[in-house]
C-alpha cells in the first residue's frame, strides 16, 4: 500500500494520503496579526486548497480538530466554520479545545481527516 505526501518536508507535510484517506496537518493562519475571524477564514481556505491537491473536498472530511488559543474566541470561529461548511447536512465529527499554540498570536489551528476515495 503506498502512502503519498503533500509538500512534504523534513518534519512535517501538509497531508499523508493511504488507503483512501487524506491526513491533513495542522493548518495555522498564513498572517497571526489578523483578528480570529479573519484567521479562521486563513485556515479553512489552506484546508480546501490541500483537500484538493488530495483530490477531496470538504464534503468528504471524516472529523475535524479545531485548537483555540482562547474560548473566548469559540463563537467567531464558529461563524466562519458555519459559513464554510454551509447548512447542506456535511459537518464532521469534530472537537474544539483550548490550546497553547506554537506561537501567542496564533489564535486557530485545524487539523482534519477526510476521505479521498
Amino acid at each position: 500500500m503506498t502512502i503519498q505526501r503533500i509538500h512534504p518536508g523534513n518534519r512535517l507535510c501538509d497531508a499523508t494520503l493511504h488507503n483512501g484517506v487524506a491526513y491533513l496537518a495542522g493548518q495555522i493562519p498564513e498572517d497571526a496579526s489578523l483578528p480570529i475571524a479573519a484567521q479562521t477564514q486563513s485556515v479553512l481556505d489552506q484546508i480546501d486548497s490541500v483537500l484538493a491537491l488530495a483530490g477531496s473536498d470538504k464534503s468528504r472530511i471524516l472529523t475535524a480538530t479545531i485548537y483555540l488559543s482562547s474560548m473566548g474566541d469559540f463563537a467567531a470561529m464558529n461563524a466562519v466554520w458555519d459559513a464554510w461548511i454551509g447548512t447542506t447536512g456535511i459537518g464532521p465529527a469534530r472537537a474544539t479545545v483550548e490550546a497553547r499554540l506554537a506561537k501567542p498570536e496564533i489564535k486557530v489551528e485545524i487539523m482534519v481527516i477526510a476521505a479521498t476515495a
